[in-house]
């Protein structure tokens, strides 16, 4: 992944997005900190293309008709009184 200072993606845009768009996401830094990545139509799409809105998510989790808990027929102790 390229790495671009702030300066440079504004002054070479045009050349950032066509890189973008040909080898994939290009990251832009401000004081050496990665702040944004730029990425193409593609790559976004593929990103949220499986992203489930939240009831197919939850209705998507692992199901419980045959779940069962097994529990020891334990009583206690006996407390004197």
């Amino acid at each position: 992944m390229a790495t671009w200072q702030v300066q440079e993606a504004k002054t070479r845009l045009s050349e950032m997005i066509e890189m973008a768009r040909v080898e994939g996401p290009q990251t832009i830094t401000r004081h050496g900190v990665a702040r944004v990545v730029l990425l193409s139509v593609e790559d976004y799409q593929a990103l949220v293309a499986h992203k489930p809105d939240f009831k197919s998510y939850l209705l998507g989790g692992p199901k419980v008709e045959d779940f069962t808990i097994e529990r020891e027929p334990d009583t206690g102790r006996d407390i004197a009184l």
